[in-house]
């Protein structure tokens, strides 16, 4: 019998749904026709053993436990979905064969090999387990992916940077939200001062652009323009470019702060010629931008229509599972593999049928075109966020659903429009012996751009391109009719909303400050997963840490103080880039596990350490938490229920040797 283990209910039904019937559903599994069953997790099946499940002391929080280093691992049975564990022990025990289907991710590949390892699978079954990936729940996709299947070793990697991540989380969470909690109830704080180790990077970015913001003093700048009038009457606008002699009166970002000088400038040039030192024109094109990952799609969406990234995921997760509208949505890839181009046309054909904007431009999608989304090498275990063939069922959606449908259709049929086409143009002139520039961009063809909202194609008011510029010849002589004076303020940095703050999550490169990681970075998948981003937001403001301001997002008093207090490796995210880094050199085969946790472990010490160092009066400002302290956290299993297998655990780390459990291979 094969046995097919979904990652959760709606994907074994979409697996079940592309066999023959007649079909026999049981609790907890679909049987097949011929034997074969499809069974399913309900999210994670099992979850990191509390600390007292290995030494009963540690349900009280208490300084000198510190740290809590299991040396031998163990998974505990989540409570409310046991049965369904016990359906799959036995599932499995009958099975010859295993086809592993968990969601195509780091932690998808986790959820159900965690299954396999604590059910003990025997090593040759669990040998010849095979992996189906899913990106697409219609029927027609699930039959390609089963006509597809791998080698579940294939994905060893990928599963152990998973467990890496889990347990570091684990272990960095619990050991230094117990130590700073701890320290705060002896300063009189009797909230709990929960770290972890995105969130507070997080909740430190947001803090110190309030305080950059808060600090910042506006200053007055002066740009100088020069009307320009052709011999043929055609009139455009220079901008100055002051000399390495106007120096004193720049600032760093070479803006002119004196007045007299602007005025001075702008009145020595007036009625005076103006002679073309360089004229260049050049046609461009500009590809169409590519299809969504989860982030890129939660930035737009809040741009567009002011949803938070948790809206968006729920919403995807909607269109992926109940509608089967849209392909996997937690991803965070943006290309997609080029035998899937093969697909195009049936899909473009049911956008025709959506209604809307988006049924026009399906109608002048050209399904021959491929752009540079279709790449291979790019695709990883999961492909770009792009419509299925049941697109036609748009109207049966939603406002939020159509909001965020529509956004994904019309990333996908750009891909399908010509490159938007365009002239440049840069005109250099010298007027009584200063130097002046004009920049424009001409539209020749709208191409993919013809599919963005009128909205969307409105002027930035701090684009200084113009819309069209004259052709023009070296040397040839013009007229400046008049100098003009722009007076402008400077203004501090915008505060985070919720498509910025996940920009720089996504961007973390930006704000690393180790200059050895920084280049990096920005191959990386930044500050936590496309998974886990608008959770981890949620969390800050369900704990008081952030607070939101109209569209603005703010940390709170507890928030600011709370980073005040912590040191600096803390609430940067340099530290957790780095493990971002490692966990993917991981799941690439390229670094080890082991040598990652060791490392964790090392610097957790030294963390440590600092806390019990910092003087309590350090978190003395903390105002009190604005809601009751965390009530303490009952059992998620009796004491019957619990299975757990050992109970030894690493009190500190002065221990000569330790033994650690294996990640799964």
């Amino acid at each position: 019998m094969i046995l097919y283990i979904a990652e959760k209910p709606s994907l074994a039904r979409a697996i079940a749904a592309a066999f023959p019937s007649p079909q026999k559903k049981e609790e907890g599994c679909i049987w097949l026709p011929n034997g074969d069953c499809v069974s399913w997790c309900i999210g994670h099946l099992l979850e990191q053993a509390e600390p007292h499940q290995y030494n009963p002391a540690y349900k009280s929080w208490n300084l000198d436990h510190l740290p809590i280093i299991p040396t031998d691992w163990q998974w505990q049975e989540k409570a409310n979905t046991k049965k369904q564990l016990g359906i799959l022990k036995k599932l499995i025990k009958k099975a010859s064969t295993i086809v592993h289907a968990g969601d195509p991710d780091r932690e998808g590949q986790l959820l159900v090999d965690e299954v396999l390892h604590y059910t003990k699978v025997p090593v040759q079954k669990l040998k010849n387990t095979q992996r189906l990936l899913v990106n697409d729940l219609t029927p027609s996709a699930v039959k390609k992916a089963l006509s597809n299947l791998r080698s579940n070793n294939e994905f060893a990697a990928l599963s152990r940077s998973a467990l890496g991540r889990a347990r570091a989380d684990w272990l960095f969470g619990l050991n230094l939200t117990r130590a700073y909690t701890i320290r705060g109830r002896q300063a009189g704080y009797q909230g709990v001062l929960s770290i972890g180790r995105v969130q507070t990077p997080v909740l430190g970015l947001v803090v110190a652009r309030d305080k950059e913001r808060q600090a910042f003093v506006p200053k007055d700048f002066y740009q100088v323009w020069a009307s320009i009038q052709t011999p043929q009457g055609a009139m455009f606008q220079a901008k100055w470019l002051p000399s390495e002699a106007c120096q004193p009166y720049m600032d760093e970002e070479h803006r002119i702060l004196s007045l007299p000088l602007a005025q001075n400038v702008a009145n020595r040039i007036t009625n005076k010629p103006a002679i073309v030192i360089e004229a260049n024109y050049k046609q461009k094109k500009q590809t169409p931008p590519l299809p969504y990952s989860l982030s890129a799609l939660q930035i737009d969406a809040a741009k567009a229509f002011s949803l938070s990234a948790q809206q968006v995921l729920d919403t995807c997760q909607t269109l992926y599972e109940r509608h089967q509208m849209i392909t996997y949505p937690r991803s965070d890839c943006r290309y997609l593999p080029t035998q899937q181009h093969k697909d195009a046309p049936a899909i473009i054909t049911a956008l025709t049928r959506s209604g809307g904007e988006t049924q026009q431009g399906a109608k002048n999608a050209d399904a021959s075109r491929k752009s540079k989304a279709w790449n291979d090498k790019q695709v990883t275990a999961h492909h770009a966020i792009i419509p299925t063939t049941q697109a036609h069922k748009a109207s049966s959606l939603s406002k939020t659903e159509t909001l965020v449908f529509h956004l994904i259709a019309r990333q996908y049929l750009m891909q399908f429009y010509p490159e938007y086409d365009y002239l440049a143009s840069y005109i250099k002139l010298e007027i009584e012996g200063g130097q002046f520039e004009a920049k424009g961009n001409t539209p020749i063809a709208l191409g993919w751009k013809a599919l963005l909202p009128n909205k969307n194609k409105t002027k930035d008011p701090e684009d200084e391109n113009q819309n069209e510029l004259p052709k023009l010849n070296k040397n040839e002589e013009l007229w400046c009719t008049k100098g003009q004076i722009q007076e402008k303020v400077t203004t501090p940095p915008a505060a985070f909303t919720d498509a910025s703050l996940l920009a720089a999550m996504t961007g973390i490169s930006r704000f690393v400050t180790d200059k050895d990681i920084k280049a990096i970075l920005k191959e990386t998948d930044g500050l936590g997963t496309e998974a886990t981003r608008a959770s981890i937001i949620e969390l800050l403001f369900k704990r008081g840490f952030l607070m939101r301001q109209g569209k603005q997002i703010h940390a709170s008093q507890t928030g600011r103080a709370f980073i005040d207090c912590l040191p600096i490796q803390l609430a940067t995210p340099d530290m957790t880039a780095k493990w971002e880094s490692a966990l993917n050199s991981i799941s690439l085969g390229e670094a080890s596990y082991q040598a990652f946790m060791t490392n964790l472990e090392s610097n957790l010490n030294q963390l440590l350490s600092a806390s019990r160092e910092m003087p309590t009066s350090a978190l003395q400002n903390l105002p009190p938490p604005t809601k009751k302290p965390f009530a303490k956290r009952k059992s998620t299993t009796s004491k019957k229920a619990s299975s757990i297998k050992k109970t030894t655990v690493a009190k500190t780390s002065n221990a000569k040797t330790k033994r650690r459990s294996k990640a799964p291979s």
